[in-house]
């Protein structure tokens, strides 16, 4: 935000969750006084029903990013989805649609059935990609049945080749801000209660009240599985609430293992030198 307001530029989201419009408090999305101080785009603007994709991130970006060359203003792009910038920078497959009767055809069928039997049936369809999958990781193997029944065709067909992200060609400061390991695990736990006291019990009541299916993306949202156990009588909110900021830890750690090997050209910086860092280069 102090460089938006420096430099004339518009804070972009590149956090997968907090593109929900469903969970502002628990996503830890920029306050609306906060989104009201400098421009922000892409944040809070995705209806939970919807199966949002890095890809469809990727046209967006691509789309927004012409509209602010065009008015002289600086993108600067933040958030904590790895997978995000590396669409924008080194692109991404082209994945087939899965039309919609077809996607919840097959996941009302799937229901009832336990992991190993769908890692099973997609042995049976795409050995190639179940030989590539757990046999626990459920999301990924209905996402490969999906792509067959839509198309007939192994999901690994489309993993080659690449379009280029929106930011492939561009020239851009890259900065990670890297915190202590102790210091972040602390603050995460910190936020986590203070989203708690901010509503964000009833904000996930409010989702589950809406019975989405559980394989969407805003149904895993940190936190979110934990707290609706909670609702559901399974576990107490304490446990919840511990599990909550488990995922959240065990998240930031996988976020430092993706920059060392996923990041290449990407500078790390300390919490408290990153202000300083980007102003000087940006006025290099």
């Amino acid at each position: 935000m102090a460089l938006a307001r420096e430099f004339g530029g518009v804070v972009v989201n590149a956090d997968s969750m907090q593109v929900y419009r469903d969970l502002r408090v628990l996503t830890a999305r920029p306050t609306p006084a906060e989104e009201a101080s400098v421009p922000h785009r892409l944040y809070g603007h995705v209806d939970g029903a919807v199966n949002y994709s890095a890809m469809r991130y990727a046209a967006e970006v691509a789309g927004l990013l012409t509209e602010l060359r065009e008015s002289g203003q600086l993108p600067i792009l933040v958030g904590g989805t790895g997978l995000y910038f590396k669409a924008l920078t080194e692109g991404f497959s082209a994945m087939p649609p899965v039309p919609e009767a077809v996607r919840a055809a097959f996941r009302k069928r799937a229901e009832g059935m336990a992991t190993e039997a769908l890692h099973a049936e997609l042995a049976g369809r795409d050995p190639e990609m179940a030989g590539r999958l757990r046999p626990s990781d459920r999301m990924r193997i209905m996402r490969a049945i999906e792509v067959h029944l839509a198309t007939g065709r192994s999901l690994a067909a489309f993993q080659g080749a690449r379009e280029p992200g929106p930011l492939a060609c561009v020239e851009a400061l890259r900065l990670f801000v890297s915190p202590e390991r102790e210091a972040v695990r602390a603050a995460i736990d910190r936020r986590f209660e203070a989203m708690m006291a901010q509503g964000a019990l009833d904000e996930v009541k409010r989702l589950k009240d809406r019975g989405l299916d559980p394989l969407l993306p805003v149904m895993r949202a940190h936190g979110v599985p934990g707290l609706i156990a909670h609702l559901d009588g399974a576990i107490s909110l304490d446990e919840a609430i511990r599990r909550g900021q488990a995922d959240t830890r065990a998240y930031a750690k996988r976020q430092v293992t993706w920059f060392r090997h996923q990041m290449a050209g990407w500078e790390a910086v300390a919490p408290d030198a990153a202000l300083g860092i980007a102003r000087a280069r940006l006025r290099a």
